[in-house]
């Protein structure tokens, strides 16, 4: 039978910490998972509003355009940072960095 109370001492294996940014792969997986949730979240916003209120199909028009807008923004926000992230290359004579 085992007992926590037999346990002496500090423990020695510290929970490790967690990473601030997740892997590559997975980064690049969300990154598309939340544009296409933008875009299908507007649109599904746009449609309630088409069914709500009789404006067919401008909500649903409407609702693509914010999609896409928003999704793009947060993409190519995400998209830099991951970017600046990654540079570590040699710096070139202009500036930027060989890969």
């Amino acid at each position: 039978m085992y007992s926590l109370a037999a346990e002496s001492g500090p423990r020695s294996a510290a929970m490790p910490e967690l990473q601030k940014k997740p892997a590559t792969g997975t980064r690049l997986l969300g990154m598309g998972f939340e544009f296409a949730a933008a875009v299908a979240g507007f649109t599904l916003l746009g449609y309630w509003f088409d069914r709500h209120y009789g404006h067919s199909p401008w909500g649903v028009l409407i609702g693509v355009a914010l999609g896409l807008i928003g999704g793009m923004y947060n993409l190519i926000r995400e998209s830099l940072a991951a970017s600046k992230e990654a540079g570590s290359g040699t710096p070139t004579s202009t500036g930027d960095r060989k890969r």
